[in-house]
């Protein structure tokens, strides 16, 4: 992705989240160059990977495969020095930008409709190689237990949710308007806990055609 797309998206989620009135964290609206001047006490949102994350998971056509988030808070199953056992992140799905089919290892998850269009989730269960498993999956959605055959399809509307535990796979898209969505979970851990069906990229390649106005949440500069 080019650093001029990633300028601009960050700028009009921001624009666009006003209009819904939701508000960040302060550390989501600091430039590149204010963070150059954050010392050690911010150390939980850079080594927690807390902040902006774009990505197109190494596809190059981020409005076809793609996905912005936000992480909001999140603990570090590595470092006691942060000990909360939850997550909690923004995911913002355009129409057409399919999240590409994953499971995550240990991740429990509730993913909820805050608002916009419709989110629609495809679903199966994993086997115990990491492949496809064609049985039927069960969920929760708002409390009650469902079961579709592999590869169904939920259809969530704002205000509703559903429940995902550890190797369930999963990918999503807005279907009608873009969606705002929501992630509780347990501790995220993106770098380990991810298991994509096909080879993705989970961070995205840049070229830097202008400066970064916002940093990514792999991009904080190290305090010394």
């Amino acid at each position: 992705m080019k650093r001029s797309q990633i300028n601009a998206l960050i700028e009009n989620t921001i624009a666009w989240l006003g209009e819904m009135r939701v508000y960040l964290p302060p550390f989501a609206y600091w430039t590149a160059e204010e963070w150059a001047s954050k010392g050690h006490e911010y150390d939980e949102i850079r080594e927690n990977m807390l902040g902006w994350d774009i990505t197109d998971y190494g596809r190059g056509d981020f409005d076809k495969v793609g996905l912005l988030l936000f992480t909001i808070r999140n603990g570090n199953l590595n470092n006691p020095n942060y000990a909360k056992p939850y997550a909690e992140k923004m995911l913002i799905s355009e129409v057409g930008q399919l999240s590409p089919n994953h499971f995550h290892w240990h991740k429990m998850e509730d993913i909820i409709n805050r608002g916009g269009g419709t989110l629609m989730m495809q679903l199966w269960n994993s086997a115990l190689d990491g492949e496809l498993d064609y049985t039927e999956v069960t969920v929760r959605i708002d409390g009650k237990k469902c079961t579709l055959p592999a590869g169904g399809k939920v259809f969530l509307k704002p205000g509703e949710s559903i429940t995902l535990g550890p190797g369930v796979y999963h990918q999503f898209t807005a279907v009608d308007e873009k969606v705002l969505a929501w992630e509780v979970s347990m501790v995220n851990d993106d770098r380990t806990d991810n298991r994509f069906y096909e080879h993705q990229a989970r961070f995205t390649a840049i070229e830097e055609d202008e400066p970064a106005r916002y940093l990514l949440c792999n991009e904080y500069p190290k305090c010394v």
